[in-house]
């Protein structure tokens, strides 16, 4: 009788969605790029000879952090088979009350930036508390709830910068934020590790943040009741309502916290770049958290390799104008990304589902399920 796991199956389910996402991706990139007469290995070359340069290596990382962010808000919603793609809204919802109460009193230094940080998680998981309300009492979609706020919140923050923050400013954003709300920068920690920046390169306090989140976003849902609850309500919700777990309150505690985490994505930006929310503050990181999240298999490692491979691939495409190539090509790699993992995360859930039935028919015992969560068949079908 043949063993219930073959040595490195789960690995090999685990990683080969992502691999077959990229060498999709890579192989459309390829074929649009020998269509519009461009090079592709001359422009392969280029984007990574750009991208590995000290000052493109410290950009992508403090990109990265934004859609570590936002890819963990996505995850957590997609291991209970919630789909919020409202990420977007509440983020740039939570960046603009999170900038106007730190303009509104003055506190120590870390004080002031942790009341700050508080106030975009707050704000970010009420945004995302309407669609879980909207869900539990009236069974209106997450997926067309969340979409339909993201447009919402675009009309509520027009509306508050233009009649309320901003009001007598001629910038049409709010006030900047003292140095007190503002996140440190880490070069001073990298220079006792013995590395030196370039000048004009900074790396973030948000990187060290988004390491920290990672690690207690990890155990939270690894090592805790909710984290139990939450798989089992992802996994089977018949069994895990006859366990005794609530639906509606997971749902709701669930939206909260995926909200909640969306509310950091705009941090970065807010506290370590602009220091004030306008109408030019950076915006599309939400919908990037969903590509993020889904290459990354929704756990934290993977949705940190998978943001550092997006802040890489937009750091990189900035060279590509200047060599007379489409920088559109970064686009088109991370929308075909996007389209891949869906389709590679199908296909390996199939394989590992017929490998399932063949142990069965051949009388050994069904091999576990996969640590990795697979992503939510409704809404991504």
């Amino acid at each position: 009788m043949r063993p219930a796991r073959t040595p490195g199956w789960g690995v090999a389910s685990t990683l080969a969605a992502p691999a077959l996402a990229l060498l999709i991706a890579l192989t459309v990139s390829t074929a649009v790029l020998a269509a519009v007469g461009a090079s592709p290995s001359r422009t392969y070359l280029t984007m990574l000879e750009f991208g590995v340069r000290p000052d493109s290596l410290v950009s992508a990382v403090n990109r990265s952090a934004i859609y570590f962010f936002a890819g963990l808000a996505v995850a957590v919603s997609f291991r209970m088979n919630l789909f919020n793609i409202g990420v977007e809204g509440q983020y740039r919802f939570a960046a603009l009350l999170a900038a106007a109460a730190g303009t509104s009193f003055d506190l120590p230094g870390p004080l002031h930036l942790a009341v700050v940080c508080l106030v975009a998680v707050l704000a970010g998981a009420l945004w995302a508390g309407i669609a879980a309300v909207l869900k539990t009492w009236r069974g209106v979609s997450e997926v067309l709830s969340t979409l339909l706020l993201n447009y919402v919140a675009t009309a509520v923050i027009a509306f508050l910068l233009a009649e309320v923050f901003a009001a007598g400013s001629a910038t049409g954003s709010t006030p900047e934020l003292p140095s007190s709300a503002r996140l440190p920068e880490l070069d001073g920690l990298l220079a006792l590790l013995g590395v030196s920046l370039p000048a004009g390169a900074h790396l973030g306090g948000a990187v060290l943040g988004a390491v920290v989140l990672g690690v207690g976003v990890h155990l939270v849902l690894t090592r805790t009741l909710y984290g139990y609850d939450l798989r089992m309500s992802g996994l089977n919700p018949a069994a895990a309502h006859a366990h005794g777990i609530d639906p509606r309150r997971m749902i709701i505690i669930t939206m909260l916290v995926s909200g909640g985490l969306a509310g950091l994505a705009g941090l970065p930006d807010l506290l370590g770049n602009t220091y004030r929310y306008g109408v030019d503050f950076p915006s599309g990181a939400g919908f990037t958290g969903i590509a993020v999240a889904l290459l990354g298999r929704n756990s934290p490692l993977g949705i940190a390799l998978s943001a550092l491979l997006f802040g890489f691939l937009e750091r990189s495409a900035l060279i590509l104008d200047i060599e007379g190539i489409p920088k559109e090509i970064v686009t088109i790699m991370q929308g075909v990304i996007v389209i891949s993992v869906v389709v590679a995360h199908e296909l390996a859930r199939r394989m590992d589902r017929r490998r399932t039935a063949r142990l069965v028919r051949e009388g050994a015992p069904a091999p576990a399920t996969p640590t990795a969560p697979a992503t939510p068949a409704g809404p991504a079908a």
